[in-house]
């Protein structure tokens, strides 16, 4: 583990950037952008397409590391040059910014409930290239839209997959999300933040990990985490809330940070100018790190 990466993590004022989208919700982030699938054909002109896109951001003075402290890249991204340096070497030496890796392969057909995460093939040799890659953890999604068996299934599968990934001197972004349309949205958080609380507490005392969560109904509501001896941090996910709605949830939950991807990229389009899509991108991280300074 990078010692100051780690220190960058645990006590910076800022959020995470999410620009991790993966082949299946690309072409949605691309049409956001003023690309449409009639523009490309097949994955790897759309993967050219979404690394100049991500190259964009990442490389506007905007993107700083006084307000962006973390990014999390999409394998694709992690095996790409920004400005030929890798991406996750070039975030955290030119920028400041700590890197992390999405693992998961999709999920699952829905089970009672929620999706769990596909098996991830070959999940140590990746843990090996991200570290290689100066990575300093990885991030892992399922999916809860109700409460029940399912949700302690996926809470499991989450901690589990987390061990291995500290053994191997990752740091996890565990991701529970739960759906923001969900009817029983509370009540699946009650039981999310139980589960979540008794993996916590079978965690070792080396044993650290960061947790992304679904924006809650209750405010403060995973307060308990923010504080706990085994969370680096805790994240919020926007889960499809605009970034107005995202920010102003977030303000309201103390001492978590945001880790935004469609409410940060909101507004950008290839079309701009470098002056308009470095003012609306400043604007963006301005809003999302000041509600994340609370």
């Amino acid at each position: 583990m990078d010692m100051d990466q780690a220190e960058r993590l645990r006590t910076g004022t800022g959020f995470v950037a999410a620009l991790d989208q993966s082949g299946g919700s690309t072409p949605k982030a691309l049409g956001l952008y003023g690309i449409g699938e009639d523009a490309y054909t097949g994955h790897q002109q759309m993967f050219d397409l979404v690394h100049q896109m991500r190259t964009r951001i990442i490389t506007s003075p905007a993107f700083d590391g006084d307000r962006v402290i973390g990014a999390i890249l999409f394998e694709d991204t992690m095996d790409r040059d920004i400005e030929g340096v890798r991406t996750a070497e070039y975030l955290w030496t030119v920028k400041g910014i700590v890197p992390f890796l999405k693992i998961d392969r999709g999920l699952t057909a829905e089970t009672d409930g929620a999706q769990l995460m596909k098996p991830i093939p070959d999940l140590d040799a990746l843990l090996t290239r991200a570290a290689a890659s100066r990575c300093f953890g990885t991030k892992m999604r399922s999916f809860i839209r109700l409460p029940g068996a399912s949700l302690t299934q996926v809470v499991a599968q989450q901690f589990t997959l987390a061990r291995q990934i500290l053994r191997a001197g990752l740091v996890p972004i565990v991701e529970p999300e739960v759906d923001i349309h969900s009817p029983r949205k509370t009540e699946a958080e009650r039981q999310l933040r139980t589960s979540i609380r008794a993996e916590l507490d079978r965690l070792g005392q080396d044993q650290a990990v960061i947790l992304k969560l679904t924006l809650p109904e209750v405010d403060d509501f995973y307060q308990e985490f923010v504080a706990h001896p085994q969370v680096v941090r805790v994240l919020a996910l926007s889960g499809g809330y605009t970034r107005a709605q995202a920010t102003a949830r977030l303000a309201r939950n103390h001492g978590v940070i945001a880790s935004f991807s469609r409410a940060l990229t909101e507004g950008l389009a290839i079309d701009q100018t470098d002056e308009e899509f470095d003012a609306v991108l400043d604007g963006a991280i301005e809003s999302i790190a000041d509600a994340s300074r609370t």
